[in-house]
């Protein structure tokens, strides 16, 4: 299983995304151009230490990310889907998709995904962010899969 970050525009939230992929074990896949440096100190800030640990590919465009892909569904987080996340199942070797914070992913990258998904939220309230509804989603893909971190006894 993999995150995948289309076209980043907030280094705080690629850093957070980075650090709990570090976190569980997930590679992540940052598709660009993104809407900053990857050196940006704000990436550095948020997914502090924990960097070093993360796994994670640069493409240079959706293109060449389709193309580098041999194996997976690609799953969209998007508020404009149907399926809630919880009613979906997950495979192990998934790649769950989140767009661009200020404007998702353009209709040619919608249309071409596997599945969309969304979260579903009160009425009246827009969208998550997107660190937060990766983390959602990606921990119910985890726990569907069988794929979380094996427990080390304390």
């Amino acid at each position: 299983m993999r995150l995948a970050l289309y076209e980043p525009d907030i280094p705080q939230n690629a850093g957070a995304l980075l650090r709990l992929g570090a976190c569980l074990g997930i590679g992540v896949d940052i598709i660009e151009p993104a809407g900053f440096v990857l050196s940006d100190r704000r990436l550095k800030r948020a997914g502090m230490d924990y960097l070093e640990l993360a796994e994670f590919t640069r493409h240079p465009s959706w293109e060449r990310f389709c193309a580098a892909r041999t194996t997976g569904r690609v799953v969209l987080l998007t508020t404009k889907a149907l399926l809630p996340y919880h009613r979906f199942a997950f495979r192990a070797d998934d790649v769950l998709l989140l767009g661009r914070e200020s404007a998702g992913v353009p209709a040619a990258v919608h249309h071409a995904v596997d599945a969309r998904l969304r979260i579903p939220l009160r009425p009246g309230a827009r969208s998550l962010n997107v660190a937060l509804a990766a983390a959602i989603v990606l921990g119910e893909a985890l726990r569907q899969t069988d794929l979380f971190p094996a427990e080390v006894p304390a």
